[in-house]
């Protein structure tokens, strides 16, 4: 069965009533017959692509504590070690994942733990994959603790066509690796802040799937 993520019920709603109206109108309004049906599919494609960004395919996540998940679907863009001046203010290694337009954009807990922070934090909108989008855009930082990894924070970045981050994490909570951790609207990335010398089992260029890939590993 086909879900959708609940941000995007009424957008999907409002998109509905849009199209089917505009096929309608054009039907009765546009006399040529090729100009008609032009519009009608241009209005069909439209609100195939918003159904498919808010997709929400159900993951079967082997829960493991030995292991970081990936949060999102996307490309591996970034691998590096890093200052992280806002939570920890040390090096950590940073593995940022993108996500295009096409891609499913539901946020993933990566890890099962405990919620030790959850801030939103207004800014620009510069193109995802810029070097400063993670400290300049709109964004959310969110820190989860557990057994193994200690903590592990990861921050949902806004992209120049996402407008809203949504974020379910609340400090003091208890989150289980691979549910529903957020959306964010029309293209990002998340950046993911791993303690230094944590195993990867990912490279750049990677393509990931949330809530099923493993990007990181302690053995």
């Amino acid at each position: 069965m086909f879900h959708f993520h609940k941000e995007g019920y009424k957008i999907i709603a409002v998109t509905a009533l849009i199209t089917f109206g505009g096929i309608l109108l054009a039907h009765y309004y546009i006399g040529n017959f090729w100009l008609m049906k032009s519009v009608q599919l241009v209005l069909l494609v439209f609100l195939v692509l918003i159904l498919q960004f808010f997709r929400n395919p159900k993951r079967l996540t082997q829960i493991n504590d030995d292991q970081i998940i990936a949060p999102v679907d996307g490309k591996v863009v970034v691998i590096e070690e890093v200052e992280e001046t806002e939570y920890f203010k040390d090096k950590r290694l940073q593995v940022s994942i993108f996500m295009s337009p096409i891609n499913v954009h539901v946020t993933r807990y990566a890890l099962s733990g405990v919620v030790k922070y959850s801030k939103y934090h207004p800014g620009k909108y510069l193109v995802a994959w810029h070097p400063k989008a993670s400290t300049d855009n709109e964004r959310t930082t969110i820190v989860v603790e557990n057994n193994t990894f200690g903590e592990v924070l990861y921050r949902q970045i806004a992209g120049a066509l996402a407008k809203r981050i949504v974020n379910y994490a609340v400090e003091g909570q208890k989150v289980i690796q691979g549910t529903d951790a957020g959306f964010i609207k029309f293209g990002s990335r998340v950046d993911v802040f791993l303690p230094l010398g944590t195993p990867l089992r990912v490279k750049l260029g990677d393509k990931v799937k949330g809530g099923i890939q493993v990007i990181a590993e302690k053995k």
